[in-house]
């Protein structure tokens, strides 16, 4: 599901976006509001902050205690600038209602408020949901304003027609019902609307390589030795790459669940058909997220034919290794290629162990699962992991697959503009 920024101008249609609000929580959606000074007279902070469950910000220098994290997300380990943070975390920034006025401001740059400088701010997908009398919805300004942003990439939800705020008054103005609202932005988000937003994207231009799922190598033509990994991780990551601007290739090996939209999937099942799928397009990535759990061993010799049973004779299986592929990769990398590895291990001496596999195989970082635990890692909604790289180590509290993707990007993120600012 997605992380919503939704933005509430004043007027008397406020109340639908509460309706709003409500729904895409429902759909499963994190939602986050901010709100202009006017808005406050139509409908209070408490509103949405109980719909939503965050606090609502208002001006650009509220306090916001989750220091701009999105419901379910880890809040940042720095002193983030919350309205920036609220929309760099964004899926999505709907305004709605907006106003005839946050329109204008829109169309021409201002940023004299949160909701206005959130928006030039954001890199997501921008969707504007006017509400206004008639009259002011057909004149001419604002019509030459509501093109300007349609010109730009911002995606209108026209209004309806029907009874206005003002007694006895009929025409198009009214705030497109909250269930068409809402539908039009998973539409978008979904890839089938205008563009992503008014500016360039992190990872705009990059190329990221991402393995996911579990490699099943055979012992017959109907049991195989596999693993329990679901591929729910490496799925989090290709997401969350494309919402950046990524060129995604995701190398699913047995996925348990759909690869996301607007990904390239490359389909295999063992751990030689990944290997030979990564070397092909890990020379043209600029980034390798090694998620897929493959398997360290195959069975010596697999048998054409299903294997019969013949009664209580024992059956010994001969296994014998497969190739290290993150290894093989990390020694055929050129300059200004980022590797993260992931290290699924039990006990206390996990740390110590991801780590030796950071120095010995040359990545930039590796992140550390503890499958010790029950109720994160293999085929679980929630992961909590430590990402370590040369410089330390960085814990990810327990979160959604979704929100610790998003943690081991922006440690991505950060790996380049370091070695940029070295070389």
């Amino acid at each position: 599901m997605a992380r919503l920024l939704i933005g509430v101008t004043g007027g008397i249609a406020a109340y639908k976006a509460v309706e709003i609000v409500r729904l895409a929580t429902a759909a499963g959606h994190s939602v986050r509001v901010v709100q202009t000074a006017s808005s406050l007279r139509f409908v209070g902070k408490a509103t949405f902050e109980a719909v939503t469950g965050a606090s609502v910000l208002v001006d650009e220098f509220d306090r916001d205690p989750a220091d701009g994290a999105f419901p379910g997300d880890p809040p940042p380990d720095y002193g983030a600038i919350s309205h920036l943070e609220l929309v760099r975390r964004a899926d999505a920034y709907l305004v709605a209602p907006a106003s005839a006025n946050t329109i204008a401001k829109l169309a021409t740059g201002q940023a004299d408020n949160l909701l206005t400088s959130a928006a030039l701010a954001c890199t997501a997908p921008l969707l504007v949901a006017p509400a206004m009398n008639n009259h002011m919805w057909e004149h001419p300004a604002t019509r030459s304003n509501v093109e300007t942003l349609r010109l730009r990439g911002a995606t209108i939800i026209e209004p309806g027609t029907g009874s206005l705020a003002s007694k006895g008054e009929w025409g198009a103005g009214r705030l497109a019902e909250p269930t068409e609202v809402l539908a039009e932005v998973e539409r978008v988000l979904a890839g089938a609307g205008p563009s992503a937003g008014f500016s360039p994207r992190s990872l705009d231009g990059l190329r990221v390589l991402v393995t996911a799922g579990g490699t099943r190598e055979p012992i017959d033509s109907v049991r195989y030795v596999g693993n329990r990994s679901s591929g729910r991780m490496g799925v989090a990551l290709a997401a969350e790459a494309a919402h950046r601007g990524a060129e995604v290739a995701l190398i699913a090996a047995n996925l348990s669940r759909a690869a996301p939209e607007g990904v390239r999937v490359v389909a295999v099942q063992t751990a030689a058909e990944l290997h030979r799928a990564a070397e092909a397009e890990f020379p043209e990535a600029d980034v390798l997220l090694m998620a897929a759990a493959v398997a360290d061993f195959r069975p010596a010799q697999a048998q054409e034919t299903k294997i019969k049973k013949s009664g209580r004779v024992e059956l010994t299986l001969a296994l014998k290794p497969t190739t290290d592929v993150l290894e093989a990769l990390s020694q055929a990398r050129h300059p200004g290629q980022t590797l993260v590895g992931f290290a699924a291990e039990h006990g206390a001496h996990g740390l110590a162990r991801a780590r030796a596999k950071l120095e010995s195989k040359g990545l930039d970082a590796v992140v550390l699962n503890d499958i010790s635990r029950a109720d994160i890692g293999f085929d679980t909604e929630d992961n909590e992991v430590t990402i370590i790289t040369a410089a330390g180590e960085k814990p990810v509290p327990l979160a959604p697959k979704a929100a610790v993707a998003a943690a081991v990007l922006d440690c991505v993120e950060a790996l380049r503009v370091q070695r940029v600012a070295r070389e």
